[in-house]
């Protein structure tokens, strides 16, 4: 059904409200309350009468009203005292006086093939309203905040095009398929999550849909104390935003994998780039480095390109795989002092130029400062993190190191990187003499990546202070079979 008055269109299938072609957003009550006026515009709505229907019975304050009815007049440009359309009568209620035309199918929904939007280049997310599940309204506060504060955070990262709130929150309270909102919203990606509280204790829970297919791709729950809701919901938002932020890059690489070849351009040349790094075999690097090369004769000016070439340099110095040391050397830090010009406002170019710099250039004081500047920008990146507590391990402060190392894990524990994590703490614990933790740490790091060589020098290193000579020659002889120009 749609409802015309004055130059306004209040679509009630769709729940749109326009003036003209312009699409005005409001807050879903906002719209139910106009609906709901609209629908019994033949008579006043007496107070208790709106409550029920809007608020389903729930105790709220006289005020609340006030404020979603002004809100109200305000999108449909009554507002300043007017009330010609939306009419407010002392000691008996509120009645809808404009004019109303109605229609039948003047408008169509939008087809499972027909997006409103198209896809933007690059990873695209909505972040929909936190459902209540507490079954106390008072908590529904949290639940919006929730959601709100993940949208804020992923909107520092400058890889992802983030949907605002105020598009994603016109879905509150509906059951709509992720599949119809990736189409209205011209989004690859869908959040959802809930809020439950049992006593003291709460729990969120989150899943991240792929909005193509339907498909889950991630989902895990966190548990706190309601006494400490804030700290909570801070909590909370790191570990959403830093777990969900490497699987939506993995998502990116997964559907290249499956899209033909005809259209690659610079992006998809840095996704598989990407996925190349992953692997982390010398071969995986050089060939990354080839996507990169072909990625910058697209767009010699591509920052995030330039940022993994050298990071991708670097981690070959860092295996003792570089082939040509001094040429490899000059032209990942090339690329990676070009990439900071580029990107400077790029949280994920920063660390990776900030651990080129430091491997490449010998510069732990520069890429010190290129790696706080890259936290700065995106505080819940576990790998900057990891990266900054290499330079202090370097800058004599293993004990800070170790901080930012247990931040790091604590924000993805299941990150495909943990093994760099591990690495990097053994290398803490050396430095701090705790050689037990050390070992241990090695360990952890060769279980998820026996390729890593400098895991292994830290785990001869380890039990060598301990006493093991036997396992320490063991790491050499491995640390050379990877290594053998060592």
């Amino acid at each position: 059904m749609l409802f015309l008055f004055d130059s306004y269109s209040l679509d009630a299938d769709r729940r749109e409200l326009r003036c003209g072609e312009t699409l005005i957003v409001v807050e879903p009550q906002v719209f139910d309350l106009l609906e709901y006026l609209i629908r019994n515009r033949d008579r006043v709505m007496s107070r208790d009468e709106i409550f029920n229907s809007i608020w389903a019975g729930r105790v709220v304050s006289d005020s609340t009203l006030d404020t979603r009815l002004n809100a109200a007049r305000s999108a449909i440009g009554d507002s300043g005292g007017s009330q010609h359309l939306i009419k407010t009568l002392p000691r008996k209620g509120v009645r809808f006086v404009g004019a109303v035309r109605e229609q039948q199918g003047l408008t169509k929904p939008i087809s499972a093939h027909e997006a409103a939007y198209p896809l933007p280049d690059k990873p695209s997310i909505a972040v929909l309203p936190f459902t209540n599940m507490s079954g106390d309204p008072e908590q529904e506060y949290f639940a919006d905040g929730m959601a709100e504060e993940i949208i804020t955070a992923l909107s520092r990262c400058n890889r992802l095009f983030v949907i605002a709130r105020n598009s994603s929150f016109t879905y509150k309270g509906r059951a709509v398929d992720v599949r119809q909102i990736g189409r209205e919203l011209g989004v690859r990606y869908v959040l959802e999550g809930s809020v439950r509280r049992g006593g003291d204790r709460l729990r969120i829970t989150g899943q991240l849909s792929d909005a193509g297919s339907g498909a889950n791709i991630w989902a895990d729950h966190f548990d706190g104390d309601r006494h400490d809701v804030f700290e909570l919901q801070d909590r909370i938002t790191e570990t959403v935003v830093a777990a969900i932020e490497p699987k939506l890059q993995f998502a990116e690489i997964e559907r290249l994998r499956t899209k033909s070849a005809t259209s690659i351009d610079a992006y998809h040349l840095l996704l598989q780039a990407q996925q190349l790094e992953y692997e982390f075999t010398s071969d995986s690097l050089l060939s990354a480095i080839e996507f990169v090369a072909k990625a910058l004769a697209i767009d010699p000016t591509y920052a995030p390109a330039m940022a993994l070439g050298a990071y991708c340099h670097a981690e070959r110095r860092f295996q003792g795989w570089a082939q040509d040391a001094e040429t490899e050397q000059r032209e990942g830090l090339r690329l990676a002092l070009r990439a900071i010009e580029l990107g400077n406002d790029d949280a994920n170019v920063l660390w990776m130029a900030a651990y080129a710099v430091r491997e490449l250039g010998m510069d732990p004081h520069h890429s010190k400062t290129l790696v706080t500047r890259s936290l700065h920008l995106n505080p819940n990146s576990s790998i900057a993190l990891t990266i900054a507590a290499w330079n202090e391990v370097i800058l004599a402060n293993a004990a800070g190191a170790l901080e930012m190392l247990q931040r790091a894990e604590r924000l993805s524990p299941r990150d495909p990187r943990a093994w760099f994590m591990a690495t990097a703490s053994a290398l803490a614990y050396i430095a701090d003499e705790q050689f037990e933790q050390a070992a241990a740490c090695a360990k952890k790091a060769l279980a998820q990546n026996p390729r890593s060589a400098q895991a292994l020098r830290f785990l001869a290193v380890s039990l060598a202070k301990l006493g093991d000579q036997d396992g320490a020659l063991d790491a050499i002889r491995e640390v050379l079979r990877i290594d053998p120009l060592l």
